[in-house]
């Protein structure tokens, strides 16, 4: 069930997502009956698949702040699985914390985010759950290693000065508390198959291609390898917790920001994106980064 490659798939998911409101449904030549009943969706603005485009953003969940998108790759799987009951309550800019306090923040200007665990019940069977970026503040450092010269790293000089990496210690400081989260949605759901997400590769370690994305060659390098270690960190999470990685980073390559339109599966700098043709959120996935990341979600449930 290949989305990114298959366009009677995504044709079929699409059109499922138009006919759902508070359920989804199958088309006519529908796949077996789902063996999940209730599907809880959880994380950031990288589980929301955020986007800047009006058109393309559901509201059906959360308010407009949370700009989540209305093919995101929780309604692609919700859809391919047909499941009777679906809540996707991931937001941009979400941190652990937003598990079980009210998040605020600009995303509440646009109307009140309650809890992500709210939408959790002991009858959830199953929970996708990506979080993590943002307690690491790896979304608002990116934009701080923007230059307009190869030669200069910013991000090194603020963020590991002296070989002190703040980025790595926000890291190891985050890992605690996405542990606590999935052993919070265990207490709240205890039979629910629970999946960890990854990252995927938006930016390498190959030194980038500025000025296409301006972040200097030795910059993106220390960008890649923070990504490689946010990612590491959730490996550990879910080992020790025993759940399971649904790992879109390892199947990632070849796709980051870098490549061209129609390869690439997140945006760089410029907010205007092709897949699809349209605003688009920097460093975040496109439609085709969705695909990716629902396709490996239904991999690991073996479908």
């Amino acid at each position: 069930m290949k989305f990114a490659r298959n366009g009677r798939r995504i044709g079929l998911a699409l059109t499922a997502l138009a006919m759902c409101t508070t359920t989804v449904a199958w088309a006519d030549d529908r796949e077996p009956a789902s063996r999940y009943q209730e599907y809880v969706a959880l994380g950031d603005s990288w589980a929301a698949d955020a986007t800047s485009d009006s058109s393309r953003m559901s509201t059906q969940f959360r308010p407009s702040g949370c700009a989540q998108s209305a093919s995101n790759y929780a309604k692609l799987v919700a859809a391919a699985l047909a499941v009777p009951t679906f809540r996707d309550v991931s937001c941009g800019g979400a941190v652990t914390g937003d598990m079980v306090g009210p998040q605020t923040g600009p995303q509440a200007l646009a109307g009140f985010i309650p809890p992500q665990f709210d939408a959790l019940t002991p009858t959830t069977d199953l929970v996708t759950v990506l979080i993590g970026g943002n307690d690491a503040d790896l979304a608002r450092t990116v934009f701080a290693c923007l230059t307009l010269d190869a030669t200069a790293t910013p991000c090194l000089n603020s963020q590991a000065p002296n070989g002190d990496d703040h980025m790595s210690t926000a890291i190891a400081a985050a890992e605690p508390k996405v542990a606590a989260v999935v052993r919070d949605i265990r207490d709240r759901a205890p039979h629910a198959r629970i999946l960890l997400l990854n990252y995927f590769k938006i930016q390498g370690t190959d030194g980038g291609c500025f000025p296409a994305v301006p972040i200097s060659p030795a910059d993106s390098i220390w960008l890649g390898n923070k990504l490689i270690e946010l990612n590491a960190m959730l490996a550990r999470v879910a080992s020790a917790t025993g759940v399971e990685l649904v790992d879109t980073y390892a199947t990632s390559d070849g796709h980051d920001a870098c490549q061209a339109p129609g390869v690439r599966w997140g945006e760089g700098l410029v907010p205007f994106g092709s897949s699809p043709v349209g605003l688009a959120t920097p460093f975040h996935p496109n439609q085709l980064g969705a695909n990716h990341q629902a396709d490996s979600i239904l991999a690991t449930l073996g479908y």
